[in-house]
């Protein structure tokens, strides 16, 4: 799996685990709907950390523990 994948696929388990939706996320963390989307979804070939940080933060979580899963473990290049 590659890294966008990853963080997308880690977004989407946190909102599930949360049970917030894509829609709650984008309001509660300002980050754009389209952009939100298109992580989740796995159809950036890169994100930015920038964003990460502000999906963490939103989610009241730091980046440590946003990356603190095994999804990241066996990542492609």
């Amino acid at each position: 799996m590659k890294l966008t994948e990853a963080v997308g696929k880690r977004v989407e388990n946190l909102l599930k685990q949360r049970k917030l939706t894509q829609y709650q996320l984008f309001k509660r963390g300002g980050i754009p709907r389209p952009t939100v989307s298109m992580i989740v979804n796995g159809k950036y070939k890169t994100v930015k950390l920038d964003t990460v940080y502000q999906i963490a933060a939103t989610l009241d979580m730091s980046l440590k523990e946003f990356f603190d899963d095994e999804i990241f473990e066996d990542l492609e290049d």
